[in-house]
């Protein structure tokens, strides 16, 4: 539920007309319960932002920045990806 509260609140900030524009890759289902279960919290962020930063060409400030689909700021993101150890593929 969560989820979809955060993707209509997504929808609404980024879409530019009065109707909600919902990207096609943001209606992917989510991962089953027992697999995501096994993942530590630590992965799954990495998992998340690698996920996210590849759907947008690894593009990470601005309005359709992988900092603004996260929801956080810029410098944020580029903090945790250097603690991650998430660099740009070569």
């Amino acid at each position: 539920m969560r989820e979809l509260e955060n993707l209509i609140e997504r929808a609404v900030i980024l879409s530019p007309g009065p109707e909600l524009e919902i990207s096609i890759t943001e209606l992917k289902p989510a991962a089953p319960a027992e697999v995501a279960s096994e993942l530590t919290l630590e992965a799954a962020a990495r998992e998340h932002i690698l996920r996210v930063l590849g759907e947008i060409d690894w593009v990470v400030s601005g309005p359709a920045g992988a900092a603004a689909r996260l929801g956080m700021n810029r410098s944020t993101l580029q903090s945790r990806m250097r603690k991650l150890g998430i660099t740009r593929p070569k």
